[in-house]
C-alpha cells in the first residue's frame, strides 16, 4: 500500500466534512486515470478499512473514524457484565451487558456513544470486536450436581456457559486445572480442552494459573528449545572481529540479589572535566538472528515476567542465563554506549558501536549499597572497586540532578517483597528497599537511553521508542479539583510541562496531603508505550527516549539493537521499507504483552497478600487511608497489603460520600473518613480466591467490627508513602516508574 497515496485518501476524505465520499469521487479527487491507479486504489481502501483508518457508511461513502463518531478501545467489564471504555478527553462509554455484541473483558472493540451523556458517561453499544485479549481459558474442575465441569478460574467468565470437548476417555477429577482454547466467543462459550496442568493444591499452582491466564506460557516450543541447545556457550576468536576489545577495561554487572541474567554492565573513568561511562549492553542479536524460532518466540512474548519468585523469560534460560549473560570472568559480545558527562551531568558527547567486555565481578545493589556506606568488611572485600563505585556514584549523581533540574518527575512508589516457605505460602509481604546503587544504575542506564535514542532519531533510522504523552485535559482537570479540595490549588492547564509539576509537588511534600496528592497526580499521568515514532518521554523530560538497555528480557530493545547494527555498523538499507512498514506492529505487540505481563504481576501479588494476611484475622494495624469510594474506603498498611472498609459496616450513623472531597461524611456526627487520614484498622476477612483483603476500622481499645467507630477526622502523619492498588493500576495506565530493570520485587521493579 502506497503511504503516499493512503496520506492523499485521508486528506480528502478529511477536508470534505460532513459529505461523506464515495469510491467514484474519491478518483476523480485524486485525479486517478489509470486502470493500475484505480486496482491501487480498491486495494488502499480494502486495507485502510481494514485497519480502521476508515470507515464506510451504508450508501458506500467513506469516513474517518472521528466523523464516523466511533471509538476504538479496551472494553473492562465489570462482575454485573457492564462494560466500560475509557476515553482521554471525553467521558467514558458505558455499555450494558445486552449490547456487548460478543465482546470480553479485555477486548479491544469499536463502540458509539450516544448522543446524550449521563453524568460522566455516555451509554454505547459495541459495534464490532476489533482484536481479543484471550484465545485461552484458564480453569478448574469442580463438583456439581451434574457431575465434574470445568469452571473458568476468571470470575468474569463464570456468567457464560461452557461447552468444553474434551478427548476421548479422558477422566475429569475434581481439583485438576486445565488450559482451554476459546473456540468460539458466545453463550455459551465453545471450548477445546489443550491441557491439564495440575491440581489446585500443587506448589506454585496458583501463580502459574494466573501466568497462564495473560498467555504467559513457562513452557517453550521445541523448536525454541532446539535453536537455544544449539548455541555455543562462549565467544569464538572469530566473534571478536569488528568489535572494540574492552576486556582491559574495569567493568562490572550490578543487580539484584536474586538475579542470573545480566544484560548490562558499566565502567567509568574519572577525568578532569567529568567522566566516560561506558555502558555496555548484551548483543542479544548476535545470537537471536530475526525470523528464528527464538525471535518468533520473543516477539510474541513480548516481555519477560516476573511475578513473586517466579520469572518466565522471553529467551529461554540457556540464552538469558547463559551466553548472552554478561557473567563474571567472561568474555561475552555487547554493543556499548561511551559517554562523555561533564559535571553538570550534560551528555557532552557518546559514540556507540559493537564491543566485546570480560565483567570483572557481578556485583549487587545490597553490597554496593553498603561499599559507599563505608561497610569496612566489603571495602577490604572489593578494595579493587571501592574507587570506582565512587567515581560511578558521582557521575550518576550529576546526571540525576542535571535530569531533575530538567523537569524530570520522580514518582516514589513503594514495591512489595515476598518470602514464602517450601511450599509457596507467604509468610511475610514487606516493602523493597530502594538505595544508591539502585539508582546510580537507573541513572546509568536513562543516559544510554537518551543517547541511543538520538541516534536513531537523528538519522531517521527504523525503530521502535519508548514515549510517554503529557497529560490529557480530562485527567489534569480531575486532578486540579482534587488538589483545590485537598487545599493545594494546581491550576495545571493542557501544555503544562514537567517541571511546573515537579516544582508544584515540592511546594507540597511536607505536607499532611502529600501522599495522595503524589497518588492522584501519578494517576493522572498518561500510559507510556512503545511507538515507531519519536514522541518523546514526559515524565523524564526527555525529547528523544528508547529503551536499549535491557534486550534479554524486553523485544523493543532487542529490536533497536538490530536496528542499530543493520543501519549504523552495517549502512544496510536494503530492508528499510520492510522494516518501517513493521515497526508499528511491533511496539503494538510490545505494548499489549507489557500490560499483559503487568496485570499478571499485580493479580499475583494481590492473591499473595489476601493469603498472608488470611494468617492474621483479627489482627489490628496502623494504615493510611489512600482511597474512598461510595462503597467504603481503602486502607494501605506499612507492609505494602490493601484492604477494603466497606461503607456498610460504619455502624454509628448515615455516611454520605463526598466526591470532591474524597471523603465519607457522617451525617449526624459531620465525623468524616478522608483520603490522606491514618487510621486503626483489623482484619476482617482474606479471600487468596477472590484476592480482597477487607478491615474493619476500630477506635482504641475496641476489640472487633461491631465497636467500629470513625477516626477522629484528620490524624495523618502524611510520611506515609503506599503503593495500593490503586497506585498499581496507575502505574500500568499512567507514568513509568522509576527504574532499569524490572526483575522482580527483590529486584526492584524500575522501568522508564
Amino acid at each position: 500500500m502506497s503511504d503516499e497515496l493512503k496520506k492523499r485518501i485521508l486528506d480528502e476524505v478529511t477536508s470534505a466534512g460532513k459529505c461523506v465520499l464515495s469510491r467514484p469521487q474519491l478518483r476523480a479527487r485524486l485525479n486517478l486515470e489509470t486502470s493500475e491507479e484505480d486496482a491501487e486504489l480498491e486495494r488502499t481502501l480494502d486495507e485502510m478499512e481494514e485497519n480502521l483508518e476508515i470507515f464506510r457508511g451504508s450508501r458506500n461513502g467513506y469516513m474517518t473514524p472521528e466523523q464516523a463518531g466511533v471509538v476504538i478501545g479496551r472494553i473492562s467489564i465489570n462482575r454485573k457484565g457492564v462494560g466500560y471504555v475509557d476515553r482521554e478527553n471525553a467521558p467514558s462509554i458505558v455499555i450494558n451487558p445486552s449490547r456487548l455484541n460478543g465482546a470480553l473483558d479485555g477486548d479491544t472493540v469499536m463502540t458509539k456513544p450516544s448522543d446524550y451523556s449521563y453524568g460522566d458517561a455516555y451509554n454505547g453499544s459495541v459495534l464490532r470486536v476489533v482484536k481479543r485479549a484471550k484465545n485461552t481459558l484458564v480453569g478448574t474442575y469442580i463438583n456439581t450436581p451434574y457431575g465434574v465441569k470445568f469452571w473458568p478460574d476468571d470470575e468474569k467468565f463464570r456468567g457464560y456457559r461452557v461447552n468444553l470437548i474434551e478427548p476421548e476417555k479422558f477422566t475429569a477429577i475434581a481439583g485438576m486445572k486445565a488450559v482451554a482454547r476459546i473456540d468460539k466467543y458466545d453463550n455459551p462459550l465453545e471450548l477445546t480442552l489443550i491441557r491439564v496442568i495440575g491440581y489446585k493444591d500443587d506448589p506454585g499452582m496458583d501463580l502459574l494459573s494466573i501466568l497462564l491466564e495473560h498467555g504467559i506460557d513457562p513452557e517453550y516450543p521445541d523448536a525454541v528449545n532446539e535453536q537455544a541447545e544449539a548455541m555455543p556457550q562462549t565467544v569464538s576468536e572469530e566473534e571478536k572481529e569488528g568489535r572494540t576489545d574492552l576486556t582491559n577495561d574495569l567493568t562490572i554487572t550490578i543487580d539484584g540479589d536474586d538475579s542470573k541474567d545480566f544484560d548490562d554492565a558499566v565502567a567509568v573513568e574519572k577525568i578532569e572535566d567529568g567522566w566516560i561511562l561506558k555502558v555496555s549492553i548484551a548483543d542479544v542479536t548476535h545470537y537471536v538472528t530475526e525470523n528464528s524460532p527464538l525471535d518468533e518466540e520473543a516477539r510474541k512474548r513480548g516481555t519477560s515476567s516476573y511475578v513473586i519468585d517466579k520469572v518466565v523469560g522471553m529467551l529461554p534460560h540457556l540464552l538469558s542465563n547463559g551466553i548472552c549473560s554478561l557473567n563474571p570472568h567472561e568474555v561475552r559480545l555487547t554493543n556499548t554506549c561511551e559517554m562523555k558527562i561533564d559535571r553538570g551531568g550534560h551528555i557532552v558527547e557518546y559514540s556507540v558501536y559493537p564491543s566485546f567486555i570480560r565483567s570483572a565481578e557481578r556485583m549487587t545493589y545490597n553490597n554496593v549499597n553498603k561499599i559507599l556506606d563505608g561497610d569496612q568488611e566489603l571495602c577490604g572485600k572489593y578494595a579493587h572497586l571501592v574507587e570506582m563505585l565512587n567515581n560511578l556514584a558521582d557521575c550518576a549523581d550529576a546526571i540525576r540532578e542535571k535530569r531533575v533540574a530538567g523537569g524530570a518527575i520522580d514518582f516514589e512508589t513503594e514495591e512489595s517483597v515476598f518470602t514464602l516457605d517450601e511450599k509457596g505460602k507467604p509468610i511475610d509481604v514487606r516493602p523493597a528497599e530502594r538505595g544508591h546503587g539502585e539508582r546510580i544504575i537507573e541513572d546509568c542506564m536513562i543516559a544510554a537511553n537518551v543517547s541511543v535514542a538520538n541516534l536513531m532519531h537523528q538519522n531517521d533510522f527504523p525503530c521502535v521508542y519508548r514515549i510517554h504523552a503529557e497529560p490529557s485535559e480530562k485527567k489534569l482537570t480531575n486532578f486540579s479539583r482534587i488538589a483545590y479540595m485537598l487545599g493545594h490549588p494546581a491550576p495545571f492547564k493542557i501544555g503544562v510541562t514537567p517541571k511546573e509539576i515537579q516544582d508544584y509537588l515540592a511546594t507540597i511534600i511536607d505536607t499532611d496531603e502529600y501522599p495522595v496528592i503524589s497518588f492522584q497526580m501519578l494517576r493522572s499521568m498518561s500510559k507510556a508505550v512503545y511507538d515507531p515514532k519519536c514522541r518523546g518521554h514526559f515524565g523524564l523530560a526527555e525529547s528523544e527516549y528508547l529503551h536499549f538497555t535491557s534486550p534479554i528480557r524486553r523485544y523493543p530493545d532487542l529490536l533497536v539493537h538490530r536496528m542499530l547494527r543493520r543501519y549504523y555498523y552495517e549502512e544496510d538499507f536494503t530492508r528499510r521499507e520492510y522494516d518501517e512498514a513493521h515497526m508499528r506492529e511491533y511496539a503494538e505487540l510490545s505494548s499489549e504483552r507489557e500490560r499483559a505481563a503487568d496485570e499478571a504481576e499485580y493479580q499475583c501479588e494481590d492473591m499473595k497478600k489476601a493469603e498472608y494476611m488470611s494468617a492474621h484475622i483479627g489482627e489490628k494495624f496502623e494504615g493510611l487511608i489512600t482511597s474512598v469510594k461510595n462503597f467504603g474506603f481503602y486502607v494501605t498498611l506499612p507492609n505494602t497489603v490493601e484492604g477494603l472498609v466497606r461503607v456498610e459496616s460504619l455502624y454509628d450513623g448515615y455516611y454520605r460520600y463526598d466526591e470532591g472531597r474524597m471523603a465519607l461524611i457522617n451525617e449526624k456526627t459531620h465525623m468524616s473518613y478522608r483520603a490522606g487520614d491514618s487510621i486503626t484498622v483489623q482484619v476482617v476477612s482474606a479471600s487468596k480466591e477472590a484476592r480482597s483483603v477487607e478491615f474493619g476500622v476500630i477506635r482504641e481499645g475496641g476489640n472487633g467490627r461491631r465497636q467500629e467507630l470513625p477516626a477522629a477526622a484528620r490524624q495523618s502523619s502524611g510520611k506515609h508513602k503506599t503503593r495500593s492498588r490503586s497506585a498499581r493500576k496507575a502505574e500500568m495506565y499512567g507514568y513509568d516508574t522509576a527504574g532499569k530493570k524490572g526483575k522482580g520485587r527483590k529486584n526492584g521493579r524500575r522501568k522508564k
